[in-house]
Formats: C-alpha cells, structure tokens, sequence
C-alpha cells in the first residue's frame, strides 16, 4: 500500500484533532439558547461532518428560517468559545502528518467546517503549512456529495485511484466511494467502527496515527 497512493485526503473534526465533545456540546447548548428539543449525543453525533446548515436541517426538522439561523450563529458562537490549542490534535498527529508528507505523499483536508474554522484550527494547532490544499463546506457541495473531493483532485492534479480518504464518518466514506476514491475509516471521531466497515473502506482503523503502519 505504501506505493499506492499519492494524496492523502483527510477530514478535520474527529480524524486529526480530537473536538467530537466540543461539537456535540455546543449543538446542545445553541438548541437550549433557542428553546429547541436539545439532541441526544447520538443524534449530535451523527451529524457530524456535513454542513452547519444541513446539520440544523437534520437536527431540526420542524425550525425553518430565523430560528434556524439563529440555531447556526449560536452553534458558532458555543464552539468558538471553546479555546483551540495544538494539544487538541490527537496525540502523534503531528509527528505522523511529518513523516507522511516527507514520505513524498500530497496532503489535504476535506471537511464540513467553514473557511473562517479551519483557518483558525489550523492556525491555533500550527499545522496548516503541511497541506497542499483544503476544501471546506461554505466553498463547495458538502459532503457526502462527491464534489469535495473532485475539485482537490483537480487542483493538485491527481487521479482518483491515486488518492484515499482518511475520515471518521460515514459522511466521509460515502463522498469517496461517489468520487471513485479509496477510503480508510478511523473510529477515534463521531461515528462506531461498526457503522465504518458497514461502508466497505480499504481499512478501518482504531486510530489515525495507525496509518503510519500501512503508508510510511
């Protein structure tokens, strides 16, 4: 596998940095601030890594309009409260994201987040420099429409079979099986192992940092 590919695609929340809690919290607590049915952590979980807007759509299938816009901008408002540090990556991270771009692999980020978050993850975490490119949820289709992941195969140049996303959603592994890309699945993030390998990925790993096993 080690000279299989060569773009490794990552997600963000629950694949490199460890915010599924901080996600989930903060949907809660937008849906107390707007006296809203407050979702389980199943229900919050589930929705992770689509966009903010068809998150509240999924969440809150009855609020339309301003009580749904107001839903989004306490949601940003909650999880922007939440400081970020580089010691929200999951531990090794760092190292392993090193080891794989000198290894000679392209990296990206495909993620539900908008713009203005992940500039500001990555530049709390410092890791921003190690990607070649990211695609963010407010610039394109979210996922799981494939979209994402063909306008980063577009940019850097790169044939879908040369490519795998690494991700810890189902989200995630349906947008690569629709783009006709790989897929690991990491169960450190919001969704089960068990729900993973349902999707059939390449591998389905315990931990992100585990890729170094198969790609380094």
């Amino acid at each position: 596998m080690k000279s299989r590919f060569d773009l490794l695609v990552f997600d963000w929340d629950g694949t490199l940095i460890d915010s599924i809690e901080s996600i989930v919290a903060s949907i809660q607590q937008a849906a107390l601030q707007c006296g809203c049915d407050v979702p389980s952590d199943d229900a919050a979980k589930a929705i992770i890594g689509l966009a903010l807007n068809q998150a509240v759509d999924r969440l809150f299938p009855d609020v339309g309009g301003e009580l749904a816009e107001r839903l989004m901008v306490e949601y940003r408002a909650a999880f922007r409260s939440r400081p970020i540090t580089r010691h929200d990556l999951f531990a090794g991270v760092r190292t392993m994201l090193h080891q794989l771009r000198d290894a000679g692999y392209l990296l990206a980020i495909a993620t539900g987040k908008n713009r203005a978050g992940l500039q500001h993850a990555l530049d709390s975490t410092g890791i921003g420099d190690l990607f070649s490119a990211t695609r963010c949820a407010d610039e394109t289709v979210s996922k799981p429409s494939p979209v994402m992941l063909q306008e980063l195969l577009a940019e850097l140049g790169v044939a879908a079979e040369r490519a795998v996303m690494i991700g810890d959603t189902t989200h995630d592994l349906q947008m690569a099986e629709r783009a006709g890309v790989e897929a690991i699945g990491v169960s450190c993030g919001a969704h089960s192992m068990e729900a993973l390998i349902v999707l059939k990925p390449l591998l389905c790993l315990r931990q992100t940092v585990d890729l170094s096993e198969y790609l380094i």
